[in-house]
């Protein structure tokens, strides 16, 4: 019942129109969704997750902010009916999503070399994917955020993989090609439980990083551009 209130915030946030500085400086064909999908290749024992846009997947970035307060990220998110504990999370609420992103302004992929230049500390610009858990947060315009915990909470559990903030995110490293009208990932069947049987959708969005206002999420949603079914109603399912 949660996660399906969630999601009706969710799909009454993009329809609706909030206020954001740096939102329309990526406001493009290249977020303009035209189709997801998601497939199983059993013979590899991987599902190949897929958004084609009306421009070029990828080839809009974020300006760098300099600093990391306020940082932009951009996303083709693909948000699920997985479980937190199906990616390598513990139990708790909210939606489990897929994200691609860029930010030029950090990097959080510390196990990753996505530039291939042997520094692991300098390649957040690079298009590269997170699992995160989305829940409703009303102190952002875009009423969504990354769902935070406090760091001296021993319970909460995170894959071995995180980035070592205190959200519910991790850096799994998964193999991310932009290529024409058409992101993708590849993520092996044993990264998400063997989970071949669920539904999704498919956003982009803009985010942003706040480390200094104690009333605002560490990573929030401020704006969708658009999204795949129209009204997040996760109606795909793997093929």
């Amino acid at each position: 019942m949660k996660q399906l209130l969630l999601l009706l915030g969710l799909s009454l946030f993009a329809v609706q129109s909030y206020a954001c500085d740096k939102c329309g400086n990526y406001n493009n064909d290249d977020f303009q969704i035209k189709s997801v999908s998601v497939k199983h290749l059993p013979e590899i024992g991987a599902t190949i997750w897929e958004i084609t846009v009306k421009g070029t997947a990828g080839k809009t970035m974020p300006t760098r902010a300099g600093q990391l307060n306020g940082a932009p990220v951009l996303g083709y998110v693909f948000p699920t009916t997985l479980k937190p504990t199906d990616v390598g999370f513990g139990y708790t609420d909210g939606i489990v999503a897929l994200a691609l992103t860029s930010h030029p302004d950090f990097d959080d992929t510390p196990l990753w070399d996505e530039n291939s230049d042997r520094n692991f500390a300098n390649d957040g610009i690079i298009w590269h994917p997170h699992w995160v858990v989305l829940t409703e947060d009303k102190r952002v315009e875009g009423g969504l955020a990354v769902k935070q915990f406090n760091s001296k909470d021993t319970s909460v559990v995170l894959p071995p993989t995180n980035p070592g903030m205190p959200m519910y995110m991790d850096s799994p490293g998964f193999q991310v090609i932009t290529k024409g009208i058409t992101i993708r990932v590849v993520v092996p069947d044993y990264r998400m439980n063997n989970k071949t049987n669920f539904s999704y959708d498919g956003v982009a969005a803009y985010m942003q990083v706040n480390t200094e206002d104690k009333q605002k999420p560490m990573l929030g949603v401020y704006k969708v551009y658009s999204i795949a079914s129209g009204d997040l109603s996760l109606p795909y399912k793997v093929k």
